[in-house]
């Protein structure tokens, strides 16, 4: 029965962990299955093609693994890529895109930065989506050049990254913005470098709670939800797992290398 299927998430490596960890907050009794496409990680830096096949391919696994719902659980793969699976493909998808709207529904000061992705940035959904949200808002974008390679190298917290981080968020703090969006599931990682650089004011948001939200309000108009406990999470990644074995709290969690 499709509501015993598992919830697949993939992302570029181990930045939707952060979307995991909500999904799993908020769904206990459901499986997941997690694709780290990390040899293949940043998404960030490549062409939309490129992106759009890589999400093709993890859509394929997660397939095989009889997932009834798809998590893209990256900023870039969802602005470059999900118009183009949910054509391709039946199953429903949950996309990620930076939170904007509810902070210019919130900022005072009109001025909200966005640290995201090239690819992010770059795409034409991002486009579309920030300019019917910040007709009066004074947006700031950066791109998180490096930061992502960071993250997978296990160096969230070290403090070459505190001085990249300071050295790109830069153009933001001349700006006296008073909400930080982040525009990738990697940087909730970097939220205690991101406070000791930021003013004590600004507030960080990201779209962790909201992708959960949304995952549960599919799963329940499609009569898919889990009633009783499906079995533990299983974690693969294509590159190198004792790294995605640091961001996962879970004693009991699988977690394995996998070539896909």
């Amino acid at each position: 029965m499709a509501n015993s299927q598992p919830i697949g998430i993939f992302d570029s490596g181990i930045g939707g962990t952060t979307i995991f960890r909500e999904i799993h907050q908020l769904l206990p009794l459901e499986k997941t299955i997690y694709l780290a496409d990390s040899k293949n990680a940043p998404y960030g830096r490549k062409s939309k093609e490129e992106i759009i096949q890589l999400s093709y391919k993890n859509t394929e696994q997660l397939l095989k693994m009889n997932c009834k719902i798809i998590v893209v659980a990256c900023n870039t793969a969802t602005t470059n890529a999900i118009k183009e699976l949910r054509k391709k493909y039946k199953i429903p998808f949950i996309g990620i895109e930076p939170a904007i709207k509810p902070a210019a529904l919130q900022s005072s000061k009109k001025k909200i930065g966005v640290l995201a992705t090239k690819g992010t940035l770059s795409s034409e959904l991002f486009s579309n989506t920030s300019s019917k949200l910040t007709t009066d808002i004074d947006l700031i974008e950066v791109v998180g050049k490096g930061l992502v390679e960071k993250i997978e190298a296990g160096k969230a917290n070290d403090e070459s990254t505190f001085l990249l981080l300071k050295e790109i968020l830069s153009p933001l703090l001349a700006q006296d913005i008073d909400y930080l969006v982040l525009g990738c599931t990697h940087y909730p990682y970097l939220i205690p470098q991101l406070k000791r650089i930021l003013p004590a004011d600004v507030k960080i948001i990201d779209s962790g709670k909201a992708v959960a939200l949304q995952t549960k309000t599919v799963l329940k108009n499609n009569n898919n939800l889990a009633t009783t406990p499906q079995g533990n999470p299983v974690f693969y990644s294509n590159k190198n797992p004792r790294i995605l074995k640091r961001f996962i709290r879970g004693k009991d969690f699988k977690i394995s290398y996998l070539d896909f």
